[in-house]
């Protein structure tokens, strides 16, 4: 008599589980029709520029006023990028990558040390200053101080130089790497630093062969960033050179640009050219990248 009550609901329960389960497995299994036209709609909204920049840079530049823009070249030719390396494309090239590497690779050495020294020694009042002067300095857009920026290169001497390119890249790229590298080290169990110490290890050792290791995906994710940053970058270089040889890329495409006239398929031929560098630094470091950015949603 006391058995049949208690194993009515048990079978019950085995039997709503099944078809529980199903209903779940129906509804995961579901296709989500939304997010798939959007993707491929956003998907055309990116490539269709791309397609329209790669074989546009294969066209004459006769033959672009005549074709349809869309359609691939009748008769494909490379000398657009003849052209575009015959005009001091390689200087220009030079002069990016000497402004990009002597500008990223400062400020984040310099942004992982005050990173780190932010919140391993979160407690000075020093420090939070030190951070609040830093998240400060994500307020101020660049169009903002860029007249400061002219007159205190000026002062010193540097302008028409790279390096007037170089410290100003610097000093925009250090607030926002600061606050990336600081969430990541944060996040790194205090008590693997108390083990080190523990150890007899220095704050130099722990920096290096504890911080960096483990923080990595983020180091690479900000060095990528500032890089395509100061790659890009247009109004410093405008402003604050003056010579033919020390333009930078970005610049540099002005040269195609005449009094009257714009040579199309030079141009793109020359944006396919200074996308490449940056093309080929995702590719080596898309995995790092990608867990940084995976692991700051995370967050």
């Amino acid at each position: 008599m006391t058995t049949a009550p208690t194993r009515a609901p048990q079978r019950d329960t085995i039997s709503a589980g099944p078809s529980h389960r199903r209903k779940v497995g129906r509804s995961q299994e579901r296709p989500n029709w939304m997010a798939g036209v959007t993707s491929v709609i956003w998907l055309v909204i990116v490539a269709v520029p791309i397609y329209w920049i790669v074989i546009t840079s294969f066209k004459s530049q006769s033959n672009y006023y005549q074709e349809n823009p869309f359609a691939p070249p009748g008769e494909p030719t490379l000398a657009n990028y003849r052209l575009v390396i015959e005009s001091d494309f390689i200087q220009y090239f030079v002069n990016s990558v000497i402004a990009t590497l002597g500008a990223v690779v400062p400020a984040v050495l310099v942004s992982f040390m005050a990173a780190y020294a932010i919140v391993r020694g979160g407690r000075s009042r020093s420090l939070r200053w030190t951070n609040s002067l830093f998240l400060m300095g994500l307020a101020i857009p660049l169009q903002a101080v860029v007249i400061p920026i002219y007159l205190i290169i000026i002062q010193l001497g540097l302008y028409d130089s790279l390096m007037a390119l170089i410290l100003p890249s610097i000093a925009f790229a250090i607030p926002l790497s600061v606050l990336v590298l600081s969430n990541f080290i944060r996040d790194v169990p205090k008590e693997l630093f108390d083990s080190m110490r523990i150890d007899g290890a220095s704050e130099t050792e722990m920096l290096w062969k504890l911080a960096f290791p483990l923080t990595r995906p983020a180091v690479v994710t900000v060095t990528i960033y500032n890089a395509l940053q100061i790659w890009n970058g247009f109004l410093l270089p405008l402003v604050l050179t003056q010579s033919p040889d020390k333009r930078t890329l970005p610049l540099a495409l002005w040269s195609f640009q005449g009094q009257y006239s714009i040579n199309v398929p030079a141009v793109l031929a020359s944006v396919v050219l200074t996308t490449l560098p940056i093309l080929v630094l995702y590719v080596v470091g898309r995995r790092q990248l990608l867990a940084g950015l995976t692991a700051g949603f995370g967050k």
